[in-house]
């Protein structure tokens, strides 16, 4: 680890100015991501600054008929908030499948959006190849061990090509909050703006190096969960597919919620984690099961929609079939209803 400045923010003006002013400066909240890839000196910030002082942004309040979650409200915090709990079951459970709990005590919402993808080879500079983290440098996982990486959305125009990547976004919040149309709010020195979950993470393009559209002198003060995310509450599953099951990673995960009509689905929300370079959603998937029963046969309809266009590699190819079966399964677990789904699970 290099050498760094340190300084704390009073307030979130103060903490966009020091962003704006200190070339490769870096928000330290939870730092449950951070500090492990400046150990690992992947991540070399000339400046720390401590924003975890900054009291406004670690409540949960209810907002324009949704919430709004301050972006340093702890993942455990966020997980157990009686509003949450009752109006976003699908959040918390899936705050729930993500890391251990001490790790949920300390990491924040807007830590858990910023979070970095686990491919081994971004996080090993002794591995030469990762445009990632070093861009015109190749990527290794192309020809090399890419299990746990991704199927849909990936740039693989050769491993030497400095826009290749097929890095997968690790994050279990995000890919709930996705579903759920949450808007993440962001501070920066032309003012405030909004941004759809769903368009805050970008595909890889010809910037692997960037994982989302937060620009450099910007802060995430919060999250909108909107009120209409509410018409799920009742039915709504988040599941996870990994080699163990706890503290590891998503192979596979979706969040999935109804809203029934009868045994008709009027409105869904569905995004997928493990697969891509960002939380996926697919309108093909959603216009798939919008209007038809809520039964097996719709739910592989819709499994074979979002699935459209995936492509594996020599590890993880698997990863295609998984995907479909955890899509069916997720959508029939949140269709026999939140509480029940929830007990099923536990038993």
């Amino acid at each position: 680890m290099i050498p760094f400045q340190y300084e704390r923010a009073s307030n979130p003006e103060a903490a966009v100015h020091s962003l704006s002013a200190v070339k490769g400066s870096k928000l330290l909240g939870g730092g449950t991501n951070l500090v492990d890839l400046m150990k690992q000196n992947v991540e070399n910030p000339s400046t720390l600054i401590d924003i975890t002082r900054l009291q406004m942004l670690t409540e949960v309040v209810p907002a324009e008929g949704g919430h709004r979650v301050g972006a340093l409200v702890r993942n455990s915090d966020l997980a157990n908030t009686p509003d949450v709990l009752k109006t976003y079951p699908l959040l918390s459970q899936a705050i729930l499948a993500g890391a251990s709990a001490q790790l949920r005590n300390l990491a924040t919402t807007g830590g858990n959006l910023m979070q970095r993808t686990r491919c081994y080879y971004f996080y090993d500079p002794s591995l030469p190849a990762c445009n990632k983290r070093a861009p015109g440098s190749g990527c290794g996982a192309i020809q090399g061990f890419n299990r746990i990486h991704a199927v849909l959305g990936q740039t693989d125009e050769g491993p030497t090509s400095a826009h290749t990547c097929i890095a997968t976004n690790p994050s279990d919040m995000s890919v709930a909050m996705a579903a759920l149309d949450g808007l993440v709010e962001i501070s920066g020195p032309k003012g405030k703006r909004t941004m759809p979950v769903r368009e805050f993470h970008r595909l890889v393009g010809k910037t692997p190096q960037l994982d989302t559209n937060l620009q450099p002198d910007e802060l995430i003060t919060g999250v909108h969960l909107p009120a209409s995310a509410a018409k799920f509450a009742t039915h709504s599953y988040y599941l996870k597919a990994r080699d163990r099951q706890s503290y590891a990673f998503a192979l596979v995960s979706v969040a999935a919620g109804l809203e029934l009509d009868g045994d008709r689905i009027k409105s869904v929300a569905l995004a997928l984690g493990g697969v891509a370079h960002k939380p996926w959603t697919s309108k093909a998937a959603e216009q798939a099961l919008i209007g038809k029963p809520a039964n097996e046969a719709t739910f592989k309809t819709a499994a074979e929609a979002a699935m459209q266009g995936a492509k594996g590699y020599e590890h993880n190819a698997f990863k295609i079939e998984l995907a479909k079966q955890v899509i069916v399964r997720g959508l029939t677990l949140a269709a026999q209803g939140t509480q029940r789904s929830a007990e099923g699970a536990a038993a």
